[in-house]
């Protein structure tokens, strides 16, 4: 199938990495629909990536909501007669040392990083699954493959994700559902915005390409997991890092 008649959902799609990868998606001539908790970002959001028209479609949605997620992906289904494309990108941080961490700082970023995509994934399955075709691809990160100091939940929530990705290619390839995973090294976005300058310098004096990514680097990386070009591609783990994780 053309990527230009597919249909993608994109979490976490209001800012940032996830707003980059709607930007791709439609760039690439499918219809989007954003979903993310931020009413008022996504709101902006058609103007932001000059969406053409009819070809993206904005949802205020909680991704941890089981029956909420769940029925708004049954409600695209039934609104465009398929979903090609999943793209689990929703998450947050609530980074401190382990003994520091609270329990609610714990489960909310499990929740967030990994319950969500659990969700979406087994809601989007059967859909995919009938259709024989579709991919999912969930947002790990260099966190994940590595750990990283002062984010043991970050980085167990992105681990999960990792195995969640490989779990779900292996259950569904029989029909022809692919499952993989891009993991972003240091980024700029917020996220790393708000890190210290000595943060900084200690990431980029870990990156052999020497400079920190960009949203669109990540964008491109899923562009190309979702499109045709990786038909035969799943169960993999993408590094988007600058060579990081070499």
């Amino acid at each position: 199938m053309a990527d230009n008649e597919k249909v993608a959902i994109v979490t976490g799609a209001s800012r940032g990495i996830g707003a980059e990868i709607a930007g791709e998606l439609l760039a690439m001539g499918m219809t989007v629909v954003a979903v993310d908790i931020r009413e008022d970002l996504l709101a902006e959001l058609p103007a932001k990536l000059q969406a053409p028209e009819g070809k993206l479609d904005t949802r205020v949605q909680d991704v941890t909501d089981p029956e909420g997620f769940g029925a708004l992906i049954d409600d695209v289904a039934a609104k465009y007669d398929r979903i090609d494309v999943l793209v689990n990108n929703a998450g947050i941080t609530r980074d401190g040392l382990l003994l520091r961490m609270s329990d609610e700082d714990w489960e909310l970023v499990l929740k967030v990083n990994l319950t969500s995509a659990f969700i979406g994934t087994r809601a989007v399955a059967r859909h995919m699954m009938r259709a024989r075709d579709g991919a999912i691809i969930n947002m790990a990160s260099f966190s994940g493959l590595e750990g990283n100091r002062g984010q043991a939940n970050y980085a167990a929530s992105k681990a999960g994700l990792i195995a969640l990705t490989k779990t779900t290619a292996k259950e569904l390839a029989g029909k022809n559902v692919r499952a993989n995973a891009v993991a972003p090294g240091f980024i700029v976005t917020e996220m790393t915005d708000a890190l210290p300058q000595q943060a900084k310098d200690i990431a980029l004096s870990l990156i052999p390409l020497k400079r920190m990514g960009a949203p669109a680097d990540v964008a491109r990386a899923v562009g190309f997991l979702a499109s045709e070009a990786a038909a035969y591609i799943t169960g993999q783990v993408i590094s988007v890092d600058g060579g990081m994780h070499m």
